[in-house]
């Protein structure tokens, strides 16, 4: 079974966490230990877990990411009020080979996705992605994935799968369960035109950096339907990850990153966590632990809504437009809106249900004045669910 690759958390981390109040993090989470083995997953919410996996780095990597670090800077934060419970299963080291790494990581994220458990991956690369979107394998038909990334992370077809390129491999490896790819925060000096135009053709959506740090709300229907959620810590600059010198120095600020995350947690459909090419330096440590307290947080607080017309806590707007009725939805309850996309594919929409793409107030402003928003528009084309 894969969980029996998984390495207990350390005996210093254990110790540490014998010193922490009874408030902090460290003496709520249920952790795998040499004494105790793994914890029991049922009724369990989230699942922290740790990949030493870093042979496919674009960069090399000199030194092992510290996960035991990692895991004292989370713990020692305070627990919020909060009704989840949360699972430490270890650590995964590097198998024999990489695809053994991926096969391992695969196994026990699709395992945590039968139980229902929202698995977090700490890791060194963000190539980790592949497996992660692979363990959805029969368990959902099409995934949503959302990458927080200063780059697209595509390459040549007939290149090897790396940190820069794993994004090649999920769109063209079979089966392809990807149904829409999302980006937050590309800079366009990273990126070739090619993959900008790659995005287009494939009707892909991405967010630069300058439009949601303008506005960082504009992040959150981006997440709201997203499976998985893949976080590049490169999409940080610099200064608030240590001065890293893989780093750039533009980028989220440390308080955007964390609003992400927390937007993250409050997704309707999200499923997995990863997040991924973090380097060891103390400011990085508790920037990473500080965003996965966020995405608990958000979790915490989700509102799980689905506008009905007969349901009296939305409000419906109908907007012609030239070509188009534009159906809009509101929420009085969190204020967050839907517009409907027509035209969708049968397999991917409940029985006789409208499909609902998240949006924002400011597309239906926009649709008043006869502009369709460009999220609807890439929807419509390839459909949405």
């Amino acid at each position: 079974m894969a969980f029996d690759f998984l390495k207990p958390v350390s005996k210093r981390v254990l110790a540490h966490c014998e010193m922490l109040p009874s408030q902090a993090l460290g003496q709520h989470v249920y952790k795998h230990t040499d004494q105790e083995g793994l914890p029991v997953l049922a009724g369990a919410t989230f699942a922290l877990i740790g990949v030493y996996e870093s042979r496919n780095a674009f960069e090399k990597k000199v030194h092992r990411l510290d996960l035991d670090e990692i895991r004292l800077q989370f713990y020692k934060l305070m627990q919020g009020n909060w009704d989840h419970s949360i699972l430490d299963l270890g650590d995964i080291e590097e198998g024999d080979s990489v695809e053994d790494t991926y096969f391992v990581l695969k196994e026990i994220s699709a395992a945590l996705l039968e139980e229902k458990i929202i698995p977090i991956i700490i890791g060194a690369t963000q190539d980790l992605t592949f497996p992660c979107y692979r363990a959805f394998d029969g368990i959902m038909d099409m995934i949503n994935l959302v990458s927080v990334d200063s780059r697209f992370d595509f390459g040549v077809a007939d290149e090897l799968i790396s940190s820069n390129t794993y994004m090649s491999r999920i769109i063209t490896d079979k089966p392809n369960n990807l149904f829409n790819f999302s980006n937050l925060g590309y800079q366009t000096y990273f990126n070739a035109q090619e993959e900008i135009d790659l995005m287009d053709r494939l009707f892909f959506d991405a967010y630069r950096l300058g439009e949601i740090a303008q506005d960082i709300s504009l992040a959150e229907p981006v997440v709201r339907n997203a499976h998985l959620v893949s976080i590049d810590a490169r999409a940080v600059r610099a200064m608030e990850m240590g001065q890293a010198n893989s780093f750039s120095p533009n980028g989220f600020t440390g308080r955007e990153i964390c609003a992400i995350t927390r937007y993250a947690g409050m997704g309707d459909s999200i499923s997995l966590l990863g997040i991924f090419e973090i380097e060891n330096n103390m400011q990085s440590f508790q920037l990473v632990a500080q965003m996965i307290w966020y995405f608990l947080e958000g979790h915490n607080f989700s509102i799980i809504e689905r506008p009905v017309e007969s349901d009296p806590d939305f409000t419906k707007y109908l907007v012609p437009c030239e070509s188009e009725e534009l159906v809009f939805f509101k929420s009085a309850l969190s204020e967050r809106w839907w517009v409907e996309v027509p035209n969708l594919p049968v397999v991917y929409t409940k029985s006789n249900s409208p499909a609902l793409l998240p949006c924002t107030e400011q597309d239906y402003l926009d649709a008043c004045n006869q502009n369709i928003p460009e999220r609807w528009f890439k929807a419509y084309r390839k459909g949405f669910n």
